[in-house]
């Protein structure tokens, strides 16, 4: 069986990342890069990968059927929807777009030409959150209440030497928490409203460094999320799964989703319950017991990959699709809004 031909377009460190996968997948060949910078030249080189100035030279040249997108936010829509419009699914990073109109442009364009579209959210290819949704689905929480979530760590000064990191967009809300609301999202469904508050005290820079939000979901369950690049704390996604070697991991929880029935807690998916052997459960005042499942490591971004080969071959339907992804940078978006005119922003149905 002949190889799928998959191109990446943007060799920074995420699109390296997708490199890498696509290297590793036996199913799978990369047949270009498209960056004019000096380095993506000579890691083309060095991996024996042809390499182009720019993505119509690649996509005229390479023909790939996939084209992984890891450009600049702005960028996304513009390369996305041509790459759909020469014939080729897309699997363009997050956010989906960096406003909502060309998000929408990317659906309509996924819709037209009938070609596929996956959003990276790659937690959500992760066998912890795949555990997590079979937990919730299965009704082992009952009715959903609430989420709890914690995002907040402390990034290094030197982050903040690229100037964009520094202003308006550039922040933790839309670069880190919109993974966080895309997992809730994931467990919990649509969200109704958001209410949210912002602070930049701690930097003085124009964009935020932390920031505290209440979720209302269409199912009645209420979240709050806090995020914070400035503080010294351990309770985020990438310090407690070990997603990313770069972090040194830590053996604890940063997610609390609680129901009726039960809860469960992430990355350790922990399932706190009543015992059932002891008749039905009055309250507060009977022992509670703890059920964890140990689930079997993996790259996320590998088991992306593959997902995304699958679905380029009709074989599995999106894990996060293009509607998907608009979805999580419209309520993401929505916090910015929320905190900005210190009003609850409604999303449309």
């Amino acid at each position: 069986m002949s190889k799928l031909p998959i191109a990446v377009i943007g060799a920074g460190l995420i699109g390296k990342t997708h490199i890498d996968c696509a290297l590793a997948d036996p199913d799978i060949e990369l047949v270009g890069i498209a960056d004019p910078t000096p380095a993506a030249a000579e890691l083309a080189r060095a991996i024996g990968v042809p390499c182009f100035a720019d993505y119509p030279s690649l996509l005229a040249t390479a023909k790939p059927r996939g084209v992984v997108v890891a450009t600049p936010n702005a960028t996304h829509a513009r390369i996305t929807i041509d790459c759909l419009e020469q014939g080729a699914a897309v699997l363009v990073e997050k956010p989906i777009a960096d406003t909502l109109d060309d998000g929408r442009r990317i659906c309509d364009a996924s819709r037209a030409t009938g070609l596929p579209v996956l959003v990276g959210h790659q937690r959500r290819h992760n066998t912890i959150m795949r555990k997590a949704r079979a937990i919730v689905g299965a009704g082992t929480l009952g009715r959903p209440v609430s989420a709890t979530v914690l995002c907040t760590w402390l990034k290094p000064r030197d982050y903040f030497d690229v100037a964009w990191r520094r202003q308006q967009g550039g922040g933790p809300i839309l670069i880190n928490l919109i993974h966080d609301i895309d997992l809730m999202r994931f467990l919990y469904g649509e969200i109704e409203s958001v209410q949210a508050q912002s602070s930049n005290a701690v930097r003085g820079f124009d964009v935020e460094d932390t920031a505290a939000v209440v979720l209302r979901f269409r199912n009645g369950a209420l979240g709050t999320v806090t995020v914070s690049d400035a503080t010294v704390a351990p309770w985020n996604w990438d310090l407690s799964t070990g997603e990313a070697a770069r972090f040194p991991r830590q053996d604890i929880n940063a997610h609390f989703y609680s129901g009726t029935e039960g809860s469960l807690t992430l990355p350790r998916l922990e399932v706190w319950r009543y015992r059932q052997d002891q008749g039905p459960a009055q309250g507060w005042h009977d022992p509670l017991t703890m059920e964890r499942t140990a689930v079997h490591t993996g790259s996320p971004y590998s088991e992306q990959m593959r997902h995304f080969a699958a679905l380029i071959e009709g074989k599995e339907q999106a894990v996060c699709s293009a509607l998907d992804g608009l979805r999580t940078l419209e309520a993401t978006l929505a916090v910015t809004q929320a905190a900005a005119t210190n009003t609850a922003v409604a999303l449309p149905a």
